[in-house]
């Protein structure tokens, strides 16, 4: 269905290959528009549990790609809006999908490449990933993925990184907070699923309102209306059939419904 994209769908955990080796996976318009529908497309999917997002070839995403560059700097300030706010869309759409999000970062993951890494869940390098938020060299600013990747690194690494664009490495990357884990290149994929086993043991409804947690109570002052919503949350998931199966399962001692077997 998609040009630039390869879906492989099993044991309810989808992968989307960003599929332009030739280019190290950069951004046109086309694959903005492929990644957008293809994660509208999997979060209604109720048999897809998790979303794994990785680049066929040497890099994850090297960003924006140089002919759409060259063609946004001839266009109009409002075909450059158009464009932006499609690329900004996109990174919405998968930062808020309802279920988890993992990318899988093999090789370079810059400009709109790191975007993608810090829009999703949880974000997995392998030792020679390297990131980095390289637009002003090109007299840009990282405008559409600041606020995936504010929230992943901080305000105060942010002033750093938009500022030199200098390269991250996967170590620098995991100490400032945007990403989890780093392996060796050749137990990328097994870490992987041992993050997404682990996911696919939780509540498929609890994990959407986990993120939906997250969302309302993250950078928020824990004044008597956070408190309150806390406390509707989690009364209002109690009585659940997810919730009740969950606690049936645990007292005994049985996989819940939602686990995979085998």
């Amino acid at each position: 269905m998609y040009e630039t994209l390869e879906i492989r769908t099993e044991g309810g955990v989808a992968t989307i290959w960003m599929n332009r080796p030739d280019v190290h996976n950069a951004f046109n318009a086309q694959l903005i528009a492929h990644l957008t529908a293809a994660y509208r497309e999997l979060d209604a999917d109720e048999t897809v549990r998790v979303v794994v997002l990785a680049g066929r070839g040497k890099s994850f995403s090297a960003g924006a790609d140089l002919n759409w560059m060259k063609a946004a700097a001839a266009a109009s300030v409002e075909d450059n809006l158009e464009d932006a706010r499609k690329l900004a869309g996109m990174l919405r759409t998968i930062s808020g999908m309802g279920k988890p999000t993992i990318a899988r970062v093999q090789g370079a993951a810059l400009g709109g490449g790191m975007g993608l890494a810090a829009a999703c869940d949880i974000c997995v390098a392998a030792e020679q990933a390297v990131f980095a938020t390289s637009e002003v060299k090109f007299g840009i600013i990282p405008a559409a993925i600041s606020p995936y990747v504010i929230r992943a690194i901080g305000e105060r690494q942010a002033y750093r990184y938009f500022q030199t664009a200098e390269r991250i490495t996967a170590a620098r990357a995991a100490e400032i907070g945007l990403a989890h884990e780093v392996v060796a290149a050749e137990a990328l994929d097994a870490k992987v699923a041992e993050i997404v086993a682990a996911l696919l043991q939780g509540g498929p409804k609890a994990q959407a309102a986990a993120k939906d947690l997250i969302r309302n109570v993250a950078n928020r002052p824990v004044d008597e209306a956070v408190v309150e919503d806390t406390a509707r949350r989690i009364s209002s998931l109690r009585a659940t059939p997810e919730a009740k199966e969950g606690l049936d399962a645990f007292l005994s001692k049985r996989p819940a419904a939602w686990v995979p077997q085998g």
